[in-house]
């Protein structure tokens, strides 16, 4: 047996190891990639029909001069189109694709040498340093030779003539003239060679949503609530009569509670009594009966045709129509008879109802994710969904998200976008921060937030500071909701009609998706005493209501809704900027289009129990205009106007009006 070698000190010597393979020849480095989500696991979000703008830092070791561009498809599809970027300052870089139809995109970014230009640099600086350079001469025109050998047409041409140029030239030093024409350093980019080329990796994506991802009205309603005669159900056909009045409003879109047949098994009463009446309507969270389940219309409501009519009316009329998609089922929905695995069971073998402590929910089975069954589950729900875009449904407000799983989402959502990107989805999860933040990358459009919660100026600045600066603006979507038939917040309860209007301001133009559930417009603030829930809930029974009974603002919503359509910087988020105002009470903010075309100002009282003052700070570059300068400003809710500079005395009395939107005009 062969003996190891021995170190003197009797240690046995290991074998040294191989030398490591060089690296491959790599030379350029691509970092600090925008827009990106999680380094590429989700999606940034977008909208169609604007530009996708990308920046990185490109650079390489030594004095290179380098090309980079941005490098897009539709994803799906196998060519690369494929823009320039250009050289900001520091080694950042930007540039730029069209994102031309809904759908999702594939982009990269491809960074490499241009060994030409790198000459041509090092080459003039020779020249007019008088050095000899011919050496160096017949070294660039072996480059202009390369190119000539791929060019074609006009460009062969033009490339032929500047080497004959050069071969002419008796005094090398004088071809510095010739190479630094910017026609032919144009040229050389073009069609020298891409030397080293590296490529971003793993390619990004983006989803290029319709402009109604990002910006819209939104108002919820009960159908069967429509109606005008008390304790009937409205049908669908009934509750279309409301239609003309909620595009009058200036909404658009409208969202309905769920229209499914409602299971009759451990019914609520009024107010969530677990006795109910002989006439309750139950719960439309209550989903399936012997009528039906989630593919089906509650036969009080009308039927599938009736429901069509509606969509079709509404669309007449310029409104999308949203739908409610609940995943969960009544004791009598016809998947606890037929697919009893989809459901979680106890040892005696019965389901447990839904809570949410201290609520509970007997009417209510939720659907299990966790069992073997799982994936026929998943399956079962997705067709739920195409088969309501079948019948135009292009909108899903989705119930309590966060309780299924995240990836189910990304699944689902992904896989009905791949068919028809135009569908848009709500999450409704009042949840924890991350957890929010993750079902809006696993593809929600929208997201609820904690708007209804914000109430001081602190919290309002330091949310929508954190909400509309990237990270987190490259893929959540807010959408601020007055209110819901859940959220009665205790502002409201309190203050009534002041504090409506105060919070209708801040979501109408804090956030370019905004909603009210119905009765809003009636500063409806009845809560059950300790809580958010409304008294005498229409979840839990019909309710009629005169819609325009002394106390309404439905003025103030129109004219609300109106000044969103008329002014496009209130349609935008990331342009939110926070000003100085010297009350606590009082929260300025601005927002501008690109360019400053269109530029609002907007300061609200936040207390809606008495008069506020302060003076509000507007740098001049805000409004546009040079230091000193004075401007006029409109309040587009009264018509007043005021001359305006850098410093403004401004009293809100929400007696009188709670805020004021001023539209800036340069000319006084």
């Amino acid at each position: 047996m062969a003996r190891r070698s021995t170190s003197p000190g009797g240690m046995s010597r290991r074998r040294a190891k191989p030398a490591a393979v060089p690296p491959a020849a790599q030379y350029h480095v691509i970092e600090a990639v925008t827009p990106v989500v999680d380094c590429g696991r989700y999606p940034v979000k977008r909208v169609a029909g604007e530009p996708c703008v990308v920046e990185a830092d490109i650079f390489r070791d030594g004095d290179h001069v380098l090309r980079a561009v941005v490098k897009w498809r539709p994803r799906g599809e196998t060519r690369f189109s494929e823009a320039p970027m250009v050289h900001m300052d520091n080694d950042r870089w930007r540039g730029e694709f069209p994102l031309d139809r809904n759908g999702r995109y594939v982009f990269t970014i491809e960074a490499w040498t241009d060994l030409f230009a790198s000459w041509e640099r090092g080459f003039r600086k020779k020249a007019e340093a008088g050095r000899d350079v011919a050496a160096d001469l017949r070294e660039g025109i072996a480059f202009i030779e390369a190119a000539a050998r791929r060019a074609e047409g006009e460009e062969r041409m033009a490339i032929d003539a500047a080497l004959e140029r050069l071969r002419a030239l008796g005094e090398p030093r004088g071809a510095a003239t010739i190479v630094s024409d910017p026609k032919l350093l144009d040229l050389m980019a073009r069609l020298g060679e891409r030397w080293s080329s590296t490529e971003y990796r793993p390619p990004l994506e983006v989803v290029a949503d319709r402009p109604l991802a990002r910006c819209g009205a939104w108002y919820e309603m009960f159908p069967r609530s429509q109606g005008e005669i008390p304790g009937r159900a409205a049908t669908l056909r009934e509750a279309e009569r409301r239609l003309p009045e909620i595009r009058d409003l200036g909404f658009d879109v409208v969202y309905l509670a769920p229209i499914h047949p409602i299971g009759h098994t451990q019914r609520k009463g009024p107010n969530n009594a677990l006795t109910r009446l002989p006439d309750s309507p139950g719960s439309p969270w209550a989903i399936g009966s012997e009528a039906g389940g989630h593919t089906a219309v509650e036969p009080a409501l009308g039927g599938l045709d009736d429901f069509d009519h509606f969509v079709s009316a509404a669309g007449r009329l310029g409104l999308e129509v949203a739908l409610d998609f609940a995943i969960q089922c009544s004791p009598d929905h016809p998947w606890v008879r037929e697919h009893p695995q989809w459901f979680r069971h106890r040892p005696d073998g019965s389901i447990k109802y839904a809570e949410n402590p201290p609520k509970e929910y007997q009417d209510i089975y939720p659907l299990d994710f966790e069992g073997p069954a799982a994936a026929a589950l998943m399956e079962a729900l997705k067709e739920v969904v195409l088969f309501w875009v079948g019948h135009g449904v292009r909108i899903f407000r989705v119930d309590n998200p966060h309780t299924k799983p995240v990836e189910f989402w990304r699944w689902l959502i992904e896989g009905a976008q791949e068919r028809h990107p135009e569908v848009i989805f709500l999450a409704e999860a009042f949840t924890r921060p991350k957890l929010m933040m993750a079902l809006a990358k696993a593809g929600f459009t929208q997201s609820y937030t904690y708007f209804t919660w914000r109430n001081t100026k602190t919290e309002f600045i330091e949310y929508l500071s954190e909400l509309s600066r990237p990270p987190v603006s490259d893929f959540f979507r807010p959408n601020f909701f007055a209110n819901t038939p859940d959220i009665l917040s205790p502002i409201l309860q309190r203050y009534g009609r002041p504090a409506f209007k105060m919070r209708l301001v801040l979501a109408a133009t804090l956030s370019p998706s905004y909603g009210i559930y119905s009765g809003y417009e009636l500063c409806e603030n009845d809560a059950v005493p300790g809580t958010e829930d409304y008294l005498n809930s229409e979840k839990y029974e019909i309710r009629t209501r005169d819609w325009h009974r002394p106390g309404n603002i439905n003025e103030f919503v129109a004219r609300l809704n109106a000044i969103r359509r008329e002014n496009p910087c209130l349609g935008l988020f990331t342009n939110l900027r926070f000003l100085e105002a010297d009350s606590g009470q009082i929260l300025f903010y601005a927002k501008a289009t690109p360019g400053g075309g269109n530029v609002i100002l907007v300061a609200v009282n936040l207390d809606p129990s008495q008069p506020h003052q302060c003076t509000a700070v507007v740098p001049p570059e805000v409004v546009g205009v040079a230091p000193g300068q004075s401007y006029r400003v409109t309040d587009l809710v009264t018509g007043s106007s005021w001359t305006w500079g850098e410093r403004n005395y401004v009293r809100l009395d929400p007696a009188v009006e709670p805020a004021h939107i001023l539209l800036v005009s340069k000319s006084t």
